[in-house]
């Protein structure tokens, strides 16, 4: 069994209802409509009818009666006005009614406040709209889990039957310490989703001391951090990608260590890094690279690359359903 059918059996018969926002978008539509009739998810899709009928239509497909289709703009007053003194509520002072009328017309935001009010149970934007457009709704809605000072992009990364997390490759372009910690901590619940028992590396140039920088100290006291805010876990740094990867030299580098040269995570000191190891391991390594998967949110968010195509939208979708069952 490969890793999304595995992935698929974990989610059949959850009926997890999630909001596709960019129902203007032809993948979107198409991958929807695929869930739908596979009978993995109870899509909806927001833009007008007409819209999106013709967008199926341009792809060959119909809307399957299980494809709910939400026009943010023709919302039933009575629930649009519910929505507003939620978000009002939830925003506690930061945001007026006028500004909630206008901000919750956006399709992002409008599918946000869906999941926020139960009316869905995970979003998948990004097909379209930039990264903030997908991450800021959410932070400003969602919020982050207790002990999570902000979300942070993984990659799960394949190869046959290799299983690899990277993090973080999408969002902080230069966490601190406490934040390298939660990310660490956070990878270690989205690595158990796809069934890694994960032994966790916080990477650096340097292996426990075998360099003096400000920023291999950053990432030993975010190592230590970690290890008390998750003291079952199997967490260590910081260590050289070599030392954490080859058995033979995580012996030889870090011999107390019981991560190195067996880790399956591999947390970034930073965003550079993190984006460039992963496209490196998907572009030169044959890796297919999963994501980016948004951790540390109340509810699921999935932001997309506007690269994407209709088969990303779709295992983008399934991630997102099966972190709702979690």
């Amino acid at each position: 069994m490969d890793l999304f059918e595995s992935l698929i059996a974990k989610i059949k018969g959850e009926d997890k209802k999630i909001v596709f926002p960019e129902g203007n978008d032809e993948r979107v539509v198409g991958a929807a409509i695929r869930l739908a009739k596979d009978g993995l998810v109870r899509p909806i899709i927001l833009g007008t009818v007409d819209e999106v009928k013709k967008v199926a239509a341009g792809i060959g497909q119909m809307i399957p009666d299980s494809v709910t289709i939400v026009d943010p703009e023709n919302y039933p007053v009575e629930k649009f006005e519910e929505m507003v003194k939620a978000f009002v509520a939830r925003r506690k002072g930061k945001n007026t009614e006028e500004q909630a009328y206008k901000m919750l017309k956006d399709a992002n935001y409008f599918g946000t406040m869906f999941v926020y009010m139960d009316l869905a149970d995970g979003l998948v934007s990004g097909a379209v709209h930039p990264t903030g457009d997908t991450v800021r709704p959410a932070l400003q809605i969602i919020k982050t889990k207790p002990g999570i000072s902000r979300t942070s992009g993984a990659f799960i990364m394949t190869r046959g039957e290799e299983k690899y997390l990277f993090a973080d490759c999408a969002i902080n372009i230069n966490p601190g310490a406490q934040e390298l910690a939660e990310i660490a901590v956070a990878s270690t619940k989205t690595a158990r989703l796809f069934d890694i028992d994960p032994k966790v590396a916080l990477l650096s140039f340097s292996t426990q001391g075998s360099a003096k920088s400000t920023e291999v100290e950053k990432v030993a006291e975010a190592t230590k951090i970690a290890q008390k805010l998750a003291p079952n876990e199997n967490i260590d740094g910081e260590l050289q990608f070599d030392a954490a990867f080859v058995p033979s030299v995580g012996q030889h580098k870090a011999p107390k260590s019981k991560v190195a040269g067996q880790s399956n995570v591999f947390v970034f000191p930073e965003l550079e890094a993190g984006n460039i190891g992963y496209k490196i391991a998907q572009r030169l390594g044959n890796f297919e690279a999963i994501g980016p998967i948004l951790q540390g949110l109340n509810k699921p968010v999935s932001d997309l690359s506007r690269g994407a195509n209709e088969e990303d939208v779709y295992k983008v979708a399934i991630i997102t359903a099966l972190q709702a069952t979690n």
